[in-house]
């Protein structure tokens, strides 16, 4: 197999493991150590992207710019600084601010069936010389001939790759093999295919290795897992598994396996496997809803796993956050 490359969101999704509540201090040595575990490239941002410091998505304890510029100055030449943007949330001009604090990558993610909306962004990151990927969020909900087409229109963009993200580790190794498989026969040779997983069915190594089998070659994953839901692909799990199969990464497994062991004890926190956690991945959820919904159960005096089943039954995906406190009343009144 040929080298795949990986980027590391913990300073991005792992910031729903601790309510958006990073400060300058825990970035700095987070990305010090992936940086020293030889991690290429380091995700940077609120959870929900730049501009997702909001009532909707929950506000930030500090501000992503300063978050971004201490993830800087601690890779400095060891590591590439990315950060994610959805449109509507994020703005294109927030692109050109992070680009001067020294981002040099940019995930552009929206709806699996909502490429269109990322055209402009797409091309502004483009224009400001960064390396721009197209991510199709929630992936499980769309058949592989149409994320195809969706991945062929982010190309026609500029994307540089298209993600395969699935939001709510509904994805079993066979249903990303087809959507890889999908996604390499649609796209130019040049254009990267990439995975992104989730653990809520606890497939996240073993998904990421399916997608690199079938031809993906960018993945990502957070250091102990930290994430949305029950939490992303482990890196230094990962980092175990791709040496075992004989894939080329380049990263350091016991650097990161100790990175994780210290960032656990830092945060006071690690990946969740729960029934919660478990509901999203079953009902095919998005991840982020985990708090929103915990939140909801409480105040109804029902189960998160009710809410999350009646979330997923109804096809709810992300920026239908509002529909959380909606379903959990309707389901709260229907027992009487």
């Amino acid at each position: 197999m040929s080298a795949v490359r990986l980027t590391d969101c913990t300073l991005r999704d792992g910031s729903h493991s601790v309510g958006h509540a990073f400060t300058v201090e825990q970035v700095r040595r987070i990305a010090g150590l992936l940086a020293a575990g030889s991690v290429p490239v380091i995700e940077v941002a609120h959870g929900d992207g730049l501009g997702g410091s909001s009532f909707n998505y929950g506000f930030s304890g500090t501000d992503e710019r300063r978050l971004i510029e201490a993830a800087v100055e601690a890779a400095g030449e060891r590591a590439t600084i990315a950060t994610l943007l959805l449109p509507g949330i994020g703005l294109a001009e927030d692109l050109r601010v992070v680009r001067d604090l020294g981002v040099r990558l940019v995930r552009v993610a929206t709806h699996s069936t909502e490429a269109d909306i990322a055209a402009q962004h797409i091309a502004t990151g483009r224009e400001l010389g960064l390396e721009v990927d197209g991510f199709l969020m929630m992936s499980h909900m769309t058949p592989p001939a149409v994320l195809a087409e969706q991945a062929r229109l982010m190309e026609s963009y500029g994307a540089q790759a298209v993600y395969i993200v699935d939001s709510a580790g509904a994805l079993v190794p066979a249903t990303v093999r087809e959507r890889v498989d999908a996604l390499r026969d649609a796209l130019d040779r040049t254009t990267q295919v990439g995975f992104h997983g989730h653990d809520n069915l606890g497939c996240g190594v073993g998904n990421t290795l399916a997608a690199i089998e079938a031809g993906a070659q960018i993945v990502d994953a957070s250091i102990a897992g930290l994430g949305a839901g029950a939490g992303n692909m482990s890196t230094e799990l990962f980092a175990g598994a791709a040496e075992r199969s004989g894939i080329a990464t380049g990263l350091d497994v016991f650097a990161l396996a100790a990175a994780a062991d210290e960032v656990r004890a830092l945060l006071g926190v690690g990946p969740r496997h729960d029934a919660a956690s478990l509901a999203i991945g079953y009902a095919g959820v998005y991840s982020s809803f985990l708090l929103h919904t915990q939140r909801a159960a409480e105040r109804f005096g029902l189960g998160a796993p009710e809410i999350l089943v009646e979330l997923g039954r109804r096809k709810v995906v992300g920026g239908q956050e509002d529909m959380i406190l909606d379903v959990a009343a309707e389901l709260a009144a229907a027992r009487g």
